[in-house]
């Protein structure tokens, strides 16, 4: 995946992750983007839980599989989440630069 930006439209795109003890979780998804060769996802919790406030910002490895189904994966590694983290960043300020008025 080469798309590199922010999803407009991301309170209509979303996601429930389900975890390893069987919990749900919604999340929107905000931003897919390219670091490195690898594709990330930027994802906000639709609602706050116990675990998230509901401007809480989560990276995960992602990856298209067959079928239209996606994997998630954790980033264990820190200096993979920092570019990743470095990235969107980026992605915010592009955002925030396109959008100013001329």
């Amino acid at each position: 995946m080469s798309n590199r930006k922010l999803n407009p439209d991301y309170e209509n795109d979303m996601i429930t992750l389900t975890y390893e003890d069987g919990s749900t979780a919604e999340f929107y998804v905000v931003a897919v983007f390219p670091v490195d060769g690898k594709d990330y996802a930027a994802l906000m919790p639709a609602a706050s839980s116990e675990d998230y406030e509901s401007d809480d910002l989560l990276l995960y490895r992602y990856q298209e599989l067959a079928d239209d189904d996606i994997s998630l994966t954790t980033i264990d590694d820190e200096d993979e989440f920092e570019k990743a983290a470095d990235a969107f960043d980026e992605l915010l300020d592009e955002e925030e630069f396109n959008n100013m008025p001329d």
